[in-house]
C-alpha cells in the first residue's frame, strides 16, 4: 500500500514523486521503462522566455528540475536582456544523455520512492474515490492518491507523412485504456498535437558562414544551490531559402496536417515548418538553429524545423538550407497526436473534481513544455501529500507566481490548443521577476519541507546583502562636485547640490554598480561577489513607482479573491445572470468572485449580480 502513486516518469512525474516523498509519503513511480525516466523527448533545453521564470520558481519551492538542468547544462544564456528586467529569463542547452541520468539518480537517492517498471492498464475507483491502479500484468497497486503524468502517451499516434504508428514518442508504446476509463467517469477529453524536428549528424554540417549562438560570458545557474556553471559548446544559426519552401510545399499533399489526417490542434506559438510556410507565405526565410544534443554524441537538433512531412521531403528540404547541403538525418521529424482532458475539470490543487484523490499534471491538462509540466507535477505532488496529512491545500495566486498564472489560466479558460506560458499572460509580471523569486516563494518551500535549512540560509545571506546595499545607497551622499564628475563619465548633466546614491540610482542610464564603486561606500570585493544583489537593488529603485502601482493592484485583486463562493453553488437560482455566464459558472464552479471574473464569457455585470446575490 502506497500513499501516492505517480504514473509517468517525465518532468511532471519526477517533480510529483520527489516532492511527495520529501514530505514523508511512500511513493510508487510507475514507468513503462525506468531507463526513459527524465528523457528530453524534444528539444534538449530547459527554460526560455517565461519558461525560465517557471524553472526558477520550481527551484524556490524546492523542486529538482533546476538542479538537474545545472548539472547537465552545456550552455547557459539569459534571454531578453535588451528589454526590461520583468522579462529577463534564463535558458540552458542540456546534454540529452546526462539529463535523464541525473534525474534517475535524484529519484533513486530520495528515500520513500519505489520505481515500478510496469504499464498501467486501469485506474481503480471506488464510488468516486481513487484507490489505486491495475497494471497490464493484472497486478493491483493500492494507493491513497494517484497522480497521472502521462505526457503524450494517452492514445498517442506518431505521424511522418502518411505513415502512422501507435506510440507516445518514437520507440515507445502508447497507453490506451486509461483515457477511455477516465471518460467513463464523466471527464471530458480532447485531442492535441505536437511535433519534433529531425536530428542530423554533426560531422555532415558545414558551419562556415553560419552565425554562432554563444552562451553568456558569465553564465548563471538556475538553482540557488549551484555554485557555478560553465558553457561547453556553441549553437549555430542558418536560414531556410525560397528553394526550401518550394521543396516542402511539394510534400503538402502528403502532409497529415494539411490532408486532415491529424485532428488534434497544434501549438500556435511554435508551428511546424510547413505551417510557418503556409501561414507566412510572404516570408522568404525562417531561422534555423542547430543545437548539439550531447557532449559525447554527434546528434544535432534542428530547432525551427519541426515537421511531420514525408521523409524524402524532409531530407531534400534540409539539404536546400545553407550549410546543410550534405546533411545526414539520424532521426526524422514527426508529429504526435494524443488525448488530453480539459483542465476546467480540475481544482487549483490539480485534483480532479470528478474523482477524489486523482490528480492530473502535465500534457494531460493540455499544456506544452517541460517547465509547464514540472510546475504542475510539483503542485500536484505537494497537494497529494498535504491531503493525506489532512492539512490545508497549497495554491499560488496569479499575483504570487507564474505557476499561479499557469494553473489559473488552465482552470478558468477552455484549452483548445497546447498551452504555453508567456510573460504577457502575467498582469503582475513586474513583481514576478526572476530576481524576486526566492523572496516570493522560498519561505513556502521551506515551510513545506522541500527547501533545506542550508538553502534557506543562502537566501537569508542574500537578503542581508540586499539590505546592506539598500542602506548604503539611501545614506551615502556625493557633493555637487563629486556627483558632477561622476555624471560626466556617463554623459549626464551636472548637479548643483549634494545628492544621494539613491537619487542617482533612479536614473535609467546610470549603473548603480558604477555609482557604488565611485563612492567607495562598499568594498569592491563585496561588489564583485554579489552582482545579483546590486541588480535587485537597482531594479527596485528604477521601477519603484511602477512596482508600488502593481502592489496596489494586487491588494485589490486579493480583496476580490477573498470573497468566496460556496462549493456546488446553484447558479440557476440567480435568474439575472446571462445564459452564457450560468453555463460557464456551473461548469467551472469558481471558488471566489475573483476567479469568476476571469472566466471568459462572464461579464462584469454578471459578477456584480452574483456579488449582490451572495451578499
Amino acid at each position: 500500500m502506497f500513499d501516492v502513486i505517480v504514473i509517468g516518469g517525465g518532468h511532471a512525474g519526477i517533480e510529483a514523486c520527489v516532492a511527495a516523498a520529501r514530505m514523508g509519503m511512500r511513493v510508487a513511480l510507475i514507468s513503462m521503462d525506468k531507463h526513459t525516466i527524465g528523457r528530453l523527448s524534444c528539444n534538449p533545453s530547459i527554460g526560455g522566455s517565461a519558461k525560465g521564470h517557471l524553472a526558477k520558481e520550481i527551484d524556490a519551492l524546492g523542486g529538482v528540475m533546476p538542479k538537474i538542468a545545472d548539472a547537465s547544462g552545456l550552455q547557459f544564456k539569459l534571454l531578453n536582456t535588451s528589454k526590461g528586467p520583468a522579462v529577463w529569463s534564463p535558458r540552458s542547452q542540456n546534454d540529452k544523455d546526462l539529463y535523464p541520468l541525473f534525474a534517475q539518480h535524484m529519484i533513486l537517492s530520495t528515500p520513500g520512492i519505489t520505481i515500478v517498471s510496469e504499464t498501467v492498464a486501469e485506474i481503480l475507483v471506488s464510488g468516486r474515490t481513487v484507490i489505486g491502479v491495475l497494471t497490464e500484468q493484472n497486478e493491483e497497486i493500492r494507493g491513497k492518491r494517484v497522480i497521472i503524468c502521462s505526457g503524450t502517451f494517452l492514445n498517442g499516434v506518431l505521424w511522418t507523412g502518411q505513415s502512422c504508428t501507435e506510440g507516445g514518442r518514437i520507440g515507445e508504446r502508447a497507453s490506451h485504456r486509461i483515457s477511455d476509463l477516465l471518460e467513463s467517469h464523466g471527464l471530458q477529453r480532447g485531442r492535441l498535437k505536437t511535433g519534433t524536428p529531425p536530428r542530423i549528424l554533426g560531422r555532415s554540417i558545414r558551419y562556415e558562414g553560419m552565425k554562432p549562438h554563444n552562451g553568456d560570458e558569465q553564465p548563471q545557474p538556475f538553482s540557488i544551490e549551484t555554485r557555478e556553471v560553465r558553457n561547453r559548446l556553441a549553437c549555430w544559426a542558418t536560414e531556410t531559402t525560397p528553394r526550401t519552401h518550394e521543396i516542402l510545399e511539394e510534400g503538402f499533399e502528403r502532409s497529415p496536417m494539411f490532408t486532415g489526417m491529424i485532428q488534434g490542434a497544434g501549438p500556435r506559438y511554435c508551428p511546424s515548418i510547413e505551417d510557418k510556410i503556409s501561414r507566412f507565405s510572404d516570408k522568404s526565410s525562417h531561422t534555423i538553429v542547430l543545437e548539439p544534443e550531447a557532449i559525447d554524441s554527434e546528434s544535432v537538433y534542428v530547432n525551427g524545423f519541426s515537421t511531420s512531412l514525408p521523409q524524402d521531403i524532409q531530407l531534400r528540404g534540409l539539404r536546400s538550407i545553407p550549410g546543410l547541403e550534405e546533411a545526414e538525418i539520424l532521426k526524422y521529424g514527426y508529429a504526435v497526436e494524443y488525448d488530453f482532458f480539459y483542465p476546467y475539470q480540475l481544482r487549483f490543487t490539480l485534483e480532479t473534481k470528478a474523482i477524489d484523490g486523482l490528480y492530473f499534471a502535465g500534457q494531460i491538462n493540455g499544456t506544452s513544455g517541460y517547465e509547464e509540466a514540472a510546475s504542475q507535477g510539483l503542485i500536484a505532488g505537494i497537494n497529494a501529500a498535504l491531503s493525506i496529512k489532512g492539512e490545508a491545500p497549497f495554491t499560488l495566486q496569479r499575483s504570487e507566481a507564474y505557476i499561479g498564472v499557469l494553473i489559473d489560466d488552465l482552470v478558468n479558460k477552455n484549452t483548445e490548443e497546447p498551452y504555453r506560458i508567456f510573460t504577457s499572460l502575467a498582469e503582475y509580471r513586474l513583481l514576478l521577476r526572476i530576481d524576486t523569486v526566492y523572496d516570493r516563494l522560498l519561505p513556502h518551500g521551506h515551510g513545506l519541507g522541500l527547501v533545506s535549512d542550508h538553502t534557506r540560509r543562502i537566501w537569508e545571506r542574500q537578503q542581508e546583502m540586499d539590505t546592506l546595499l539598500t542602506d548604503r545607497v539611501r545614506t551615502t551622499r556625493l557633493t555637487a562636485t563629486q556627483a558632477t564628475e561622476f555624471l560626466a563619465q556617463h554623459g549626464q548633466d551636472p548637479v548643483i547640490e549634494t545628492v544621494t546614491l539613491e537619487t542617482l540610482a533612479k536614473r535609467p542610464t546610470v549603473p548603480l554598480e558604477h555609482a557604488l564603486r565611485f563612492s567607495e561606500c562598499i568594498p569592491l570585493s563585496v561588489l564583485d561577489e554579489h552582482p545579483a544583489s546590486v541588480h535587485r537593488v537597482q531594479t527596485g529603485y528604477r521601477y519603484a513607482g511602477y512596482i508600488e502601482n502593481q502592489r496596489r493592484d494586487v491588494a485589490r485583486f486579493k480583496e476580490f479573491e477573498s470573497r468566496m463562493i460556496p462549493e456546488h453553488f446553484d447558479y440557476s437560482r440567480v435568474q439575472s445572470l446571462s445564459f452564457e455566464a450560468r453555463e460557464k459558472l456551473t461548469r467551472i464552479q469558481p471558488a471566489s468572485l475573483g476567479q469568476a471574473s476571469r472566466i471568459p464569457g462572464v461579464s462584469a455585470a454578471d459578477v456584480s449580480i452574483l456579488a449582490v446575490y451572495l451578499r
